[in-house]
């Protein structure tokens, strides 16, 4: 009998980078990621393929599946082949790390049988982020926002959901994705720990529901000691788009556009080469797939 499991979780853009403080929000759109899990009788042997882009190391789909064995008492029981494929483009700020682990945690749970609270998956897939070392803070709020779809306001130091808000309007959403990769592991946290009290301040104003202006405000902070352009988010803005702010570490931009801006915003980023990519807000809850 084979063990097996299929499983999708979403994609995520920053509203509030959790970096310098440890507070974060982000927001899901619908980029998604699947994993399909294959459970063996070789014990400790786990082998993974990122379909989508398979130059790209494979630790965090080993510490993934781990975490899970682990969790469930029967890592020395099994090992695993595991398969992901995914439309988020990796190592640009849009949580490819974080879609990645929940889908595989949750694959994981479907091949064995298991069924376990949201909270649990969430953190089994950070504990797996923080241990294969594709995360600074754990990504909590990434990671809720990846799994639970729609807005969510977080304490990442407790890994706490503060606020989730599901998001009646599913705006459009368009991410400019520059060629260069830029990995959160490499970011310079010291620089980043200087606008710790800003960002605390945004934190708070997304939290008392101006989320827009707040996701704005963070990218542009943000890019400023990391040291990005900040002429794409203002196009953005002058195109109409209701918010524009650094994704992550960036180097991906994202834009959330009223239905009838999106061209306007889209002619105003043609300059800048790179890839555009046209998603929605999410609020559809990452799942096991039949």
């Amino acid at each position: 009998m084979t063990l097996s499991g299929r499983a999708v979780a979403f994609g995520a853009v920053t509203v509030i980078n959790a970096i310098s403080c440890g507070l974060g929000a982000a927001l899901g759109v619908r980029l998604r990621t699947e994993a399909s899990v294959e459970l063996t009788d070789q014990p400790g042997q786990i082998e993974g393929r990122i379909l989508s882009d398979p130059q790209e190391s494979t630790v965090l789909i080993e510490k993934t599946v781990t975490q899970v064995l682990r969790h469930f008492g029967v890592e020395k029981e099994y090992g695993a082949y595991v398969e992901t494929k995914s439309n988020i483009p990796i190592a640009r700020g849009l949580k490819s790390s974080s879609a990645a682990a929940n889908a595989i945690v949750l694959a994981v749970c479907d091949a064995l049988g298991e069924k376990v609270d949201d909270m649990t998956i969430v953190n089994l897939g950070v504990d797996a982020a923080m241990e294969a070392g594709v995360t600074i803070t754990g990504a909590f709020d990434d990671a809720s926002a990846s799994y639970f779809g729609g807005l969510t306001i977080t304490d990442n130091r407790e890994r706490k959901v503060l606020k989730h808000i599901r998001m009646e309007e599913q705006h459009p959403v368009l991410i400019y994705v520059p060629p260069k990769k830029a990995y959160t592991a490499k970011s310079n946290v010291e620089r980043m720990k200087l606008i710790a009290n800003e960002v605390e301040a945004l934190h708070r104003m997304a939290s008392l529901g101006d989320f827009w202006p707040a996701m704005t405000l963070n990218g542009i902070i943000y890019s400023t000691v990391l040291g990005y352009d900040i002429e794409i988010m203002i196009d953005a803005l002058a195109a109409g788009a209701l918010a524009s702010g650094l994704s992550g570490t960036g180097p991906a931009v994202a834009a959330v556009v009223p239905e009838e801006k999106v061209d306007e915003v889209k002619e105003s980023w043609r300059k800048y080469g790179g890839t555009l990519i046209e998603t929605r807000i999410n609020s559809e809850k990452s799942h096991i797939l039949r």
